[in-house]
């Protein structure tokens, strides 16, 4: 079977890849302990719960407008008036099914073939996929753990070219948690000044930075597209609610992409969303007052050289000032080079294989209630309201 090259370019999200796995080990009568998605490991708000279930039983099922019900819209402008004094008009938000449809439409929008966007690297795993598809190309910016894992303007400026569409920025970041200071964030901003690219940025862990209060890039320049949703802050991961800003001026294309590839937005999910960003905030802030409480957790070595195999070239998962995931240290996640393609099938086998190991390591005994988990890592274990985390050095 003959596939179209930007089919065949795209290689399998390995968390998925891992938590598929787990659930046949888990059909199989195996007791699996979750690592593979950065998820809270506890339900979405009461008060969001019932906003659903009355949306439901209302008949809230329907179609809706393109962008979004207009109260979600009003309910998310207000959300950055209050949290970052910045002026956002409901007409400027498209809501999404998750941010990752949000990122497709993006870049579809924004790349012709052969056009760059520049990403810290390591970098969540999906974003140059996302690229690609979009018949664009992913330029890498390293970030190191020697620099606490900084993604520097003035090394953005050298990777800029120009076929250069976008800088996509994470902040906090996934995998590292490393937050962006204001002064580099603003210094990111003047980058995308007349002609220079766009910002694409992804601010998703926004509601779980310990230090500080979040900063949105739109606070240092309207040349951005924003991401956000409520699956982390708000424990909503499989509702599949996210929303983009985007400048005036691309707003109406993303919409005319929306409407043809998905119509619209779940209603009933949407009026949860509204009554989550009016009436949940608290909940947001005691999930995360959850999360910094926890202890850390001791490590688990690896006896074998073939359980540390796919943790190279790092060894630590280092500590983070955002929720990361929970992930060991890599200054690259995906390789390249004429083998990529092997390189990539034998890295999904080992972190399957590793996966095991490490469960059967850290019990050897059998599964037992575990310890909490540590302020960085979200994590959980199916029937249980915390999980035990399990990294390899």
């Amino acid at each position: 079977m003959t596939l179209a090259r930007r089919v065949r370019d795209i290689e399998p999200f390995l968390a998925v890849e891992v938590a598929e796995r787990a659930q046949e080990l888990e059909r199989a009568g195996i007791d699996v302990v979750h690592l593979e998605f950065g998820e809270p490991d506890f339900e979405a708000p009461a008060v969001v719960r019932d906003a659903l279930e009355r949306a439901i039983k209302d008949g809230r099922t329907r179609y809706t407008h393109s962008l979004g019900i207009l109260p979600l819209r009003e309910a998310i402008a207000e959300h950055y008036a209050r949290s970052y004094g910045v002026a956002v008009s409901p007409d400027q938000i498209l809501v999404t099914a998750g941010t990752s449809p949000a990122m497709l439409l993006l870049f579809g929008h924004l790349l012709d073939p052969g056009d760059e966007v520049v990403l810290s690297d390591p970098y969540y795993a999906c974003y140059p996929n996302f690229i690609r598809y979009a018949d664009g190309r992913p330029v890498y910016v390293g970030v190191t753990e020697e620099d606490g894992f900084q993604y520097r303007p003035e090394a953005i400026r050298e990777r800029l070219g120009p076929r250069t569409r976008a800088i996509v920025i994470n902040s906090p970041a996934n995998p590292t948690g490393t937050v962006l200071s204001p002064e580099r964030m603003a210094a990111i901003g003047e980058l995308s000044r007349g002609d220079g690219p766009l910002i694409v940025s992804d601010e998703i862990y926004h509601g779980l930075s310990y230090e500080g209060r979040d900063r949105t890039i739109l606070e240092f320049t309207d040349r951005a597209f924003v991401l956000n949703g409520f699956s982390k802050a708000y424990a909503m991961t499989g509702w599949r609610l996210g929303w983009v800003v985007a400048p005036r001026d691309h707003i109406r294309a993303l919409q005319m992409l929306y409407g043809n590839f998905f119509i619209s937005t779940n209603e009933f999910v949407q009026w949860a969303g509204v009554t989550a960003l009016r009436d949940a905030t608290d909940e947001s802030r005691r999930f995360r007052a959850i999360f910094d409480d926890r202890p850390p957790v001791p490590r688990v070595r690896c006896r074998r050289r073939a359980d540390r195999r796919v943790l190279r070239p790092g060894q630590r998962t280092p500590p983070v000032d955002g929720l990361g995931e929970p992930r060991a240290r890599a200054s690259r996640v995906e390789p390249r080079g004429r083998h990529a393609r092997r390189g990539l099938r034998r890295q999904r086998r080992g972190v399957s294989a590793l996966f095991v190991r490490v469960v059967a390591r850290a019990y050897p005994g059998g599964l037992r209630p575990p310890p909490p988990v540590p302020r960085h890592a979200t994590l959980r274990r199916r029937g249980s309201r915390v999980s035990r985390s399990a990294f390899c050095r």
